[in-house]
């Protein structure tokens, strides 16, 4: 079952409508949705390498556009729903304090879940809770996102043929790898944020 998903996925990452498909992957998975653009983005190189960098681009566009519409979702969720929550619990204080330090090393933060497997999404939304300077969001976003997917583009476009070859002769062991990077991601953030 497995060969048939990733036989489907490089047949749809050769249509000719793939990076519509890819664009809306990217954009949704910055504020909500849990699967990773990259389940697009390798097949889609590997299909077509001499798009690899058109690809990377509309990849980071798309992730720093959601970004932002993750950002306005803690931005103003946060008012209607957060805030009297935490007044309810007395722990306003407390989330000041926090907002003031997230602040402070935001740019890291998002540059780090930009670029690792940790769920960009929560960033992005908690950027939005906490205030932090859009600017410094948008920059650090374009910075760690572009690095990530330019980078994935590049290995891709230059080392395609073995590196099509490993995934081949290895998709169950890649497939496993790639499920515990996500939930370890989802687990980091119930024990960091």
């Amino acid at each position: 079952m497995l060969r048939r998903l990733y036989d489907w996925t490089m047949g749809l990452a050769a249509h000719r409508h793939a990076i519509w498909a890819l664009a809306g992957v990217s954009f949704i998975e910055s504020s909500v949705f849990p699967i990773p653009p990259d389940v697009l983005l390798i097949p889609m190189v590997l299909a077509d390498r001499a798009r690899a960098f058109r690809i990377a681009f509309v990849c980071t566009v798309a992730s720093v556009l959601g970004g932002l519409l993750g950002y306005g979702i803690g931005l103003f969720l946060y008012e209607e729903i957060g805030k009297p929550v935490l007044d309810f619990y007395g722990y306003k204080a407390q989330f000041t304090e926090f907002q003031a330090t997230y602040n402070a090393w935001g740019a890291w933060a998002v540059f780090i879940a930009g670029v690792t497997p940790f769920p960009y999404k929560v960033i992005t939304i908690l950027s939005g809770v906490t205030g932090l300077d859009v600017i410094i969001f948008s920059v650090a976003s374009v910075a760690s996102r572009g690095l990530r997917f330019y980078v994935v583009a590049w290995l891709l476009w230059r080392f395609g043929p073995p590196i099509k070859d490993f995934i081949e002769r290895r998709l169950k062991l890649l497939f496993w790898l790639f499920c515990a990077l996500l939930a370890g991601g989802f687990v980091l953030v119930k024990f960091v944020v």
